[in-house]
Parts: structure tokens; C-alpha cells; sequence
């Protein structure tokens, strides 16, 4: 194994309840009133393609869902930029991990403009070989685009590659890719048996070391 290739939301910066809020008020400024449980039916998948989930189940009028993602994201940006806080473990994991030999990358369904943000806000920019998001691919996760482009971007086999992901759509996004992948997810879908396929189930990235144990990075000089 040489790479550890991270998603983002849920697992570096604590954006998930941010995203819920987001979504609420830019749904609920066309009209469509949902509340934050709702939104895990969604969680992992692209913006545009979680606006057309609830397109497709309860349609509006006047603005089109190219116009609700765009609010959704803007409202997301400006959370982030106020509020937003790492998830426990994740800068000290970084951290460990670039010590011990991993290369890293980060695969998100968030848009760049987001990652950039976010990257910013941790000042962590450069402890990543590679940022991909999925709005550059055909489709999102669970489709395994996004991976696939990581592990290509770091010229990695994906197999030499472990994700590290909180939602079950990113988990099936990563084992579509052919990496094993570590789930660190949400007190609220924890139970979820999608989770099952996970090399390791962990309450928070401090545990990140112990789960990495079985595995060392094949060339201990990559950083």
C-alpha cells in the first residue's frame, strides 16, 4: 500500500451539519421543506445530483436545480468560512500520516471552489499531492470516477491505495475503484450495513494509526 486517499466533508473538516443547513434553507427557498434527517439520504452524493433527487420526488417551479445547487454551495462556502471546524483526529492524522510514509490525496463530491476553502481555512493545501473533485467527472460517487482519478493523478494502482470515507455512498465509490477503504462515519448512520464492507469502522480519525497498523506505506521516502 502506498497512498491514503481522504474524502472531505465528514472526514477533515466537520462540513455535514453545515451542508444540512445549506440545503434546508436553499430547498426551502423554492418551496420545498425538508428537514436535516432527510439529508443523509443524500449525503456523499455530487450537489447537482442531490438537488435532482428531490427534484425528481417532489418538483418545483421557477428556479431551475443548476440555480439550487449554485445556492446550496454559496450558502456551504460562507458556513465554512465562519464556522468551519476539522473533524476530531483529522489534522493530527494528516499529519501522522505524511510522517510515516503515505502520500496523500483527497477525493471529494464538493466543489473545487469548497476544497479550496476548506484547504485553506486548515492551511493544509500542500500536505496533498492531489485534490480531485467530482464535479469534474461524468458522475459522482458511489460511482468510482473520482477515485479512479486520484489514484491515476498519484500514478498508483488503485489497489495501492486505501480511502478513508464517512457516507456509504463514498464507500461503494472507493470499493467501485477497487481500494479498500476505512469508514469513519456519523453517529446517525453508523448501523448502516453498507459499512460492513469496510476494512475498519472508527468513531473518529485517532484511530487512524491503530486501523493502519496491518498496512505500511511501500516506500517509507514518499511524502
Amino acid at each position: 500500500m502506498r497512498a491514503l486517499i481522504f474524502d472531505m466533508d465528514g472526514i477533515l473538516i466537520d462540513s455535514e451539519p453545515l451542508w444540512r443547513r445549506a440545503e434546508v434553507r436553499a430547498f426551502g427557498e423554492v418551496g420545498l421543506e425538508i428537514e436535516e434527517a432527510d439529508c443523509f439520504q443524500t449525503q456523499g452524493l455530487r450537489i447537482d445530483e442531490a438537488v435532482a433527487y428531490w427534484f425528481d420526488r417532489s418538483p418545483w417551479t421557477g428556479a431551475s436545480c443548476e440555480d439550487v445547487a449554485h445556492a446550496v454551495v454559496e450558502h456551504v462556502v460562507a458556513l465554512v468560512g465562519r464556522e468551519g471546524e476539522p473533524m476530531p483526529g483529522a489534522l493530527d492524522a494528516i499529519e501522522w500520516a505524511r510522517r510515516t510514509g503515505w502520500r496523500l490525496a483527497l477525493a471529494s463530491s464538493s466543489p473545487h471552489v469548497l476544497i479550496g476553502t476548506v484547504l485553506e481555512r486548515f492551511e493544509i493545501a500542500d500536505r496533498f499531492e492531489c485534490a480531485h473533485s467530482a464535479e469534474d467527472e461524468a458522475l459522482g460517487k458511489p460511482h468510482p470516477d473520482v477515485y479512479l482519478s486520484a489514484a491515476r493523478s498519484l500514478a498508483l494502482d488503485p489497489a495501492e491505495c486505501i480511502a478513508i470515507e464517512d457516507s456509504a455512498n463514498g464507500l461503494l465509490s472507493a470499493r467501485a475503484a477497487g481500494m479498500p477503504c476505512i469508514a469513519v462515519p456519523p453517529v446517525e448512520t453508523r448501523a448502516d450495513p453498507r459499512f460492513e464492507a469496510a476494512i475498519a469502522r472508527l468513531d473518529s480519525l485517532h484511530g487512524l494509526p491503530e486501523a493502519l497498523s496491518p498496512w505500511r506505506p511501500a516506500d517509507p521516502g514518499a511524502v
